[in-house]
C-alpha cells in the first residue's frame, strides 16, 4: 500500500480568539489545513462561533470546518459563503458533519456537495464504523474523534485505535483524520494505525515553539 503524506491541521479551538488571524498566520505556513471547530452548546457542551465569525478569518490554507452542531444542514450555505470570504475558494475546503446529528446522512452529504465543498463525516469514540460504512465512497474525509468532543486538552482515547486500523484496511486511499489528544506520542500511534491527517490544538498553540511542535507530529 502506498504510504500517504501526513497532513497537519492545527485546531484553532486552542488559539487566542482575541487575535485569531494572527494566530492562524503564525502556524499556517507550516500546516496543511486549518481546523475550525464550530460548537453550538447542544450537541457538545461548549460554544464557539458561527459563520459570521468564520467569514472574518484570513486563511491561506484549506479549511476543515467541523460542525459539532445540531441540524448542520441548516447552515451549509452560510458556511460555504464564510469559507469563500476567509479562504478565497471553497472547493479545497471541507465541511465536516457528525453522523450522530444526521439521521439522513446521504442527503446531508449531497447537500454539502451542492454548496461546492468537500465532504467530511465525523464519528465520536463510542460510535461504530458501520454507521457510516454505506457512505464511505461518498466522503472526501472521515474524522475519527479520539476524545469526546467539546473541549480541548483532553486525553487520547486508545480504544479508537482499532477503528482507525479497520477503516484504513477498508479504504486504503481515504483521508482519515484524528482529532483529540494528539501530541508527539499519540500522533505516532494514530499514524501507525492508518491516520494521515492529524488535528492538534493545545499541543500546537500551547507550545513555546509552535513550528517545532508541528514538525514533531510529521
Amino acid at each position: 500500500m502506498e504510504k500517504q503524506k501526513i497532513l497537519i491541521a492545527p485546531s484553532i479551538l486552542s488559539a487566542d480568539f482575541g487575535k485569531i488571524n494572527e494566530e492562524i498566520a503564525a502556524v499556517e505556513a507550516h500546516s496543511d489545513l486549518v481546523h475550525i471547530d464550530v460548537m453550538d452548546g447542544h450537541f457538545v457542551p461548549n460554544l464557539t462561533f458561527g459563520a459570521p465569525v468564520v467569514s472574518k478569518f484570513k486563511c491561506g490554507r484549506p479549511m476543515d470546518v467541523h460542525l459539532m452542531i445540531e441540524n448542520p444542514q441548516d447552515f451549509f450555505e452560510d458556511f460555504a459563503k464564510a469559507i469563500m470570504k476567509a479562504h478565497g475558494r471553497k472547493d479545497d475546503c471541507y465541511i465536516t458533519v457528525h453522523q450522530e446529528t444526521c439521521p439522513h446522512l446521504h442527503r446531508v452529504i449531497e447537500q454539502i456537495k451542492a454548496v461546492g465543498c468537500l465532504v467530511g463525516v465525523a464519528i465520536n469514540p463510542a460510535t461504530p464504523l458501520f454507521t457510516i460504512e454505506p457512505f464511505l465512497k461518498d466522503c472526501d474525509l472521515v474524522l475519527l474523534m479520539t476524545v469526546n468532543p467539546g473541549f480541548g486538552g483532553q486525553g487520547f482515547i486508545d480504544s479508537v485505535v482499532p477503528k482507525i486500523k479497520e477503516l484504513r484496511q477498508r479504504e486504503p486511499k481515504l483521508n482519515i483524520a484524528v482529532d483529540g489528544g494528539i501530541n508527539e506520542k499519540t500522533a505516532k500511534i494514530a499514524v501507525e494505525a492508518g491516520a494521515n491527517i492529524l488535528v492538534a490544538g493545545s499541543y500546537i498553540f500551547g507550545a513555546e515553539d509552535r513550528v517545532k511542535a508541528i514538525e514533531s507530529l510529521r
